[in-house]
Formats: C-alpha cells, structure tokens, sequence
C-alpha cells in the first residue's frame, strides 16, 4: 500500500517535472517580446528618399524628420540621398532605386509623357521659384532687362518658362542678351562681373549670391509676373503605390509633420541641418533658402491649407504653361489627376 501511494506520488512528480523542463525549452525558444507577453516589434520598412540636388536650406524639413525619429516612428528606416537634377531623381524612382523623390513637378510630367511610371503624391512648392538673380543695382526692375547679358543654364526647371516670363513683362524675347552655360559657370560669371544676372531659383542662387559676393541681390521672381507653376514635389513610382500604399501614407505622415515643424521654428531646422552636414557652410544663406522655399508652399496666402495639398486646378494651369512654353506635346496634356494624387496625404 506504501509503495504504491510512492509509486504515484513518483508518477506525479516526473510528470510535473517533465512538464515544467518542456516549459523551459519552449520559453527559451520564443522571442523575449513574446515571453512578456508583448507583440514581437515590426522590422522597419526601408525606404529611399532621394533629393534634387546637393543639401541645402530647402531640404532642412527632411533632415529635421530623419533626425527627430518622426520616420522611425512611423516604422520607416529611411535613407536621404543626394541628387544631381530633378531627371536624373526621377529617373531612379522610375527605375526603382530610390522608393521617393524630391523633383520639380514640370520635369515628372514630361518624364511621364515619355512613359515613366511615376506621379507625384504632395506639391510641396506650389508657386515656382523661378527668377532673375541679380547683385543689387545691376538691375533694379524688369524694366532694365532690355540689354542686359542673363546666364541661363540649358535644360533646368526654369529657363523654358523664361520667354513666357518676357511675353507676361511685354519685352521682345531678342531684348535680352543670353549666354548659356553649367550651374556653376553661370554663377561665376556673375560673381565676377562678366553678366548682369542669371537666371535661377530664389531658394538657391538667390539665398547664397548675398553671401559669396557680400552684398545685396535683387530678384525678379516669375511669380510677381502671374506665372502660376508648380514645383517641388515628392514622387513616387506607381508600382510603390500599389504594393505598397500603407508604407507610403506613413511615410507622408511623417514628412507632413517634419515639414509644419520646421514651419514653426525654420531657424531650429536649418541647426540640426547645419549638424548633420556641416560642410555646406554659410548657415545664414541656407536659413535664406528654407524661409524662400516656406513662402512658396501655398498658392495662396491662406496659411490653414496643411502642406502638399494641392488645388488641382494649380495642375491643370501648370500643364497649359507646360504645352505652350515647356516642350510638353499636346497630345499629353490629358488630365492632371494623371499626374497627381491626394489620396496618401494625412
């Protein structure tokens, strides 16, 4: 009777034990999230973000977003490139390189004419930047462009629009003396006096100009002559949206946010821009650049429209422009809901 009751008692024992040592190998296998009760962390997605040009004061919001973790708060590992031109950024999102783009919007919609599998999913710049960068009294108004040497730089987002610029000022496109010539040589032939002005962006040349030279510019914008055309925007390749719609609206969340604070404090953005590539230098041109480019978000001046939403009526203008004076054949004006889509925007 004793040795049975033992027997069982044994029997018992083996099987608790036995039980708990299966419990322990299990455990060990399972993640430490899940051993405490918690759900597994989510890899983050990896994205590209490539720009359209070199750093600058314009794409301190970017850099603000990567380095406040507002990307990483939205389960995005992100990685900002740098670009040489808006063709060559949209290019690479078309290929599938880069998973979004910084580009002018101009530049896309001809690339998606020829058949590039891309559309822009938030205008950031709604108003060009377009104009004529000059030192300060060398030209004080568009009345003394007639004989004037303007650089321009063949194939930019710009310069196309330059004869529509002339016809809105009423000058004769022959008034005007044009050298062509790179991004860099057009700034050095104004820097040492051999041209008058060039023909730029306010957000670039016309934020740095004041520091190389150490004195004033003016700036005729093309705005200020009722040329309505958007600019920048973020592209994205059409395959992207599909397969991956959720990864895309988070990470417009977190651009939205990044750009609205550096909205708030642009002086604290250009700071941790100026950290995190401190070899751009003159900190003051790249605030310049930031603030330029804040001014041109909207169509309007109504400050309530949250950044990269866009009037489609904007597109529509955008391509009339773009068929007339843009090298756009006719035959893709189409539709700017073609070009364009609202529907990742928070």
């Amino acid at each position: 009777m004793i040795s049975r009751n033992i027997s069982r008692r044994t029997f018992a024992t083996n099987l608790l034990s036995g039980a708990f040592a299966l419990g322990l190998a299990t455990a060990s296998t399972l993640p430490a999230a899940a051993q405490a009760g918690k759900t597994p962390e989510k890899t983050p997605d990896k994205a590209v973000l490539m720009l359209n040009w070199y750093v600058y004061g314009e794409h301190a919001p970017f850099i603000l977003g990567l380095k406040k973790g507002y990307y990483a708060e939205e389960g995005i590992d992100l990685d900002i490139q740098e670009g040489r031109g808006s063709a060559v950024t949209i290019q690479a999102v078309g290929a599938g390189t880069a998973t979004f783009g910084l580009a002018d919007i101009g530049v896309m919609i001809k690339a998606v004419a020829k058949g590039a599998p891309v559309k822009t999913i938030g205008v950031l710049l709604q108003r060009t930047p377009g104009a004529v960068v000059a030192p300060e009294g060398k030209i004080n108004g568009p009345k003394d462009l007639p004989g004037k040497t303007i650089m321009f730089t063949p194939g930019d987002a710009v310069t196309p629009i330059w004869p529509l610029y002339l016809k809105k000022l009423g000058i004769p496109e022959g008034a005007v003396k044009m050298v062509a010539a790179d991004a860099q040589a057009k700034l050095n032939a104004v820097v040492n006096n051999q041209a008058d002005g060039l023909i730029g962006f306010t957000t670039e040349q016309g934020a740095r100009l004041p520091d190389i030279m150490n004195k004033p510019v003016t700036m005729l914008r093309y705005t200020d002559a009722g040329v309505n055309l958007v600019s920048l925007g973020i592209v994205a390749n059409t395959d992207t949206l599909t397969k991956r719609a959720d990864m895309v609206k988070r990470f417009m969340r977190a651009t939205t946010r990044a750009v609205e604070e550096a909205e708030k404090n642009p002086k604290a953005a250009i700071d941790i821009l100026m950290e995190a590539y401190p070899k751009i230098g003159l900190p003051d041109a790249q605030l310049r650049s930031l603030q330029y480019s804040q001014a041109l978000y909207r169509a309007s001046d109504d400050k309530s429209t949250r950044p990269f939403r866009m009037n489609p009526a904007l597109m529509d203008e955008s391509l009339e422009i773009l068929t007339q004076y843009g090298g756009l054949d006719p035959s893709a004006r189409s539709k700017a809901q073609d070009y364009f889509t609202l529907e990742f925007l928070p």
